[in-house]
């Protein structure tokens, strides 16, 4: 009882929802705020030729283990020494590399957001636990909190690297092998993690979707959160059109569990919207790009920096970003409607 109450007073509860709900919500900010503007300061640099945009996403893009690291400690309510040294734990956890025998060839691979997420955890909850417990606190904390992070990167993050570098090659490669079933499956399932209290950015990005799968996953994202955005407009109108569908799908996660059968019209859309982006249009997308949709319209700028400002690039994102996903979802949703599995006011949302 005496340590289940010490638990409690430093924060440290063992609960799956802080760890793999909220931190990964955190972490999903923090690559959005580093590596996502970075490639966004660096797209633009191709075509606007002013040289401080360089400048910005070289320094947001080496900047990401650290801001990883603030993200999900902040995210665990740790005290401020414990914040600030996760800094450098979610440097090393991110960018420690480790070289492996890959097909014949030496390759260097790194655990990238995946190690930074799992070090600046146990780190942190180590640092809360001796947090202000001794008079030298301002060099104990830090020195638990980086010294425990990097020793547990080094024993952990040469398999994290070498695990999600498997998982990430095989979705890559299996979709551009099998395009369209693949396109579906991904489309389908990184969309559902999308409108669930899930991040679907720090998926795509511990993964490593590149290419044909990243296109997939964007299309996904962007069938739920414009699917919703429309179908939901009978009760949300123009502010439920904006929050969805450059917001989140996620606000409908509410309704979803009083009513399940609202997820289906996006969802099939999703289905559909696939494997054209795969299969026709050959959408390419990468990382945390791939997982955002058109919140912020950042899912369409990963195709742009991805494919560049091309006639196929542009048609592809207005058909299996905007146009598909509204028609089909409205169709599906109003084929609902008629046999009466979704009645108005299902979706409605509090705005």
């Amino acid at each position: 009882m005496k340590i289940r109450a010490f638990l409690e007073r430093k924060g440290v509860t063992l609960s799956p929802k802080k760890y793999f709900i909220d931190a990964m919500s955190s972490l999903a900010l923090g690559l959005f705020a580093s590596l996502l503007i970075g490639t966004i300061f660096g797209t633009l640099a191709k075509y606007i030729h002013w040289g401080s945009l360089s400048l910005m996403a070289d320094f947001a893009k080496k900047a990401t283990g650290a801001v990883l690291g603030i993200a999900v400690a902040y995210s665990l309510k740790a005290p401020p020494l414990v914040l600030f040294s996760a800094g450098a734990v979610g440097l090393c956890g991110n960018d420690l590399a480790t070289t492996f025998m890959v097909d014949g060839v030496e390759k260097s691979l790194s655990a990238g957001p995946a190690g930074a997420f799992l070090c600046v955890l146990i780190a942190t909850e180590l640092g809360k636990l001796v947090s202000k417990e001794t008079k030298v606190d301002i060099l104990v904390t830090p020195v638990v909190t980086i010294a425990s992070g990097v020793l547990i990167a080094q024993l952990i993050c040469p398999a994290v690297a070498y695990v999600m570098y498997l998982v990430g090659s095989f979705i890559n490669y299996s979709t551009t092998v099998l395009p369209f079933f693949m396109g579906i499956i991904l489309s389908v399932v990184v969309g559902v993690v999308l409108t669930l209290p899930i991040s679907s950015a720090a998926l795509c990005a511990m993964l490593g979707l590149t290419g044909l799968a990243g296109g997939a996953a964007t299309a996904g994202c962007c069938a739920q959160m414009v699917g919703f955005a429309v179908i939901s407009f009978r009760e949300n109108r123009v502010g439920g059109l904006i929050a969805q569908g450059l917001g989140t799908s996620m606000l409908q996660m509410g309704n979803i569990v009083k009513k399940p059968q609202i997820w289906i019209p996006p969802t099939l859309a999703a289905a559909v919207t696939g494997p054209v982006a795969t299969c026709l249009f050959k959408l390419e997308c990468t990382g945390v790009s791939a997982g955002m949709g058109t919140c912020g319209l950042v899912g369409p700028i990963g195709i742009i920096a991805d494919m560049g400002f091309t006639p196929n690039s542009v048609l592809g994102i207005l058909v299996v970003c905007i146009v598909l996903p509204a028609i089909l979802s409205f169709v599906f949703n109003e084929i609902l409607r008629k046999i009466g599995w979704i009645k108005t006011g299902d979706m409605q949302l509090d705005l």
